[in-house]
C-alpha cells in the first residue's frame, strides 16, 4: 500500500486547524519574537513527547519520582497547574484541543504502522505550518481592513 494512502489526512487537517487558531491568537496579541520561539519549542517538545517510545517515557517520568523531594515538587507543580487551569479555563480548553489533536495524529500514525521519525516530522510540519498559517491569515485579514 502506498504511504500516501496510509497517512491520516483527517487527523492532520485537525492538527493544522487547531494550530492555526493558536497562530491566530498569538498574532492577535502582537507578541514578541521570544513568544513565537517559545511556542515553537513547546510545540516540538509536545510532539517529541508523544512520538517517543513508551519505555523511554516511563524512564524519564520515573526520574521525577525517585525521591520524596522530587515527588513533593511534582505534586506542588501539579496543584499550581490545576489552579492555572481553573483560573484560565478558556486557555486551558484551547490547549486541551491542541494536545488532543496531536494525540489523535500520533494514534493514527501508530495504527497505520508508520515509523516514529516519519510521525514526528509530519506532525511537526503540519503543526508549525498551521501556526504559520494562522499568523498569516490574521496578518492578511487585518492588513486589508483599515482601522479608523
Amino acid at each position: 500500500m502506498s504511504i500516501l494512502k496510509r497517512v491520516p489526512w483527517v487527523s492532520l487537517a485537525l492538527v493544522l486547524l487547531s494550530y492555526s487558531t493558536l497562530g491566530w491568537v498569538i498574532s492577535e496579541t502582537h507578541a514578541s519574537i521570544s513568544v513565537w520561539v517559545a511556542t515553537v519549542v513547546a510545540i516540538l517538545l509536545l510532539i517529541v513527547t508523544l512520538t517517543a517510545p513508551w519505555p523511554k517515557m516511563t524512564y524519564y517520568y520515573s526520574l521525577f519520582l525517585q525521591s520524596n523531594t522530587r515527588a513533593f515538587g511534582v505534586a506542588v507543580l501539579a496543584a499550581f497547574l490545576f489552579f492555572i487551569m481553573i483560573a484560565w479555563f478558556r486557555v486551558f480548553l484551547d490547549t486541551l484541543l491542541i494536545i488532543s489533536a496531536t494525540i489523535l495524529v500520533r494514534i493514527d500514525f501508530q495504527r497505520a504502522g508508520l515509523r516514529e521519525g516519519l510521525a514526528f516530522s509530519t506532525a511537526s510540519i503540519f503543526s508549525l505550518g498551521g501556526l504559520a498559517l494562522g499568523a498569516l491569515i490574521y496578518k492578511f485579514i487585518y492588513s486589508q481592513i483599515p482601522l479608523t
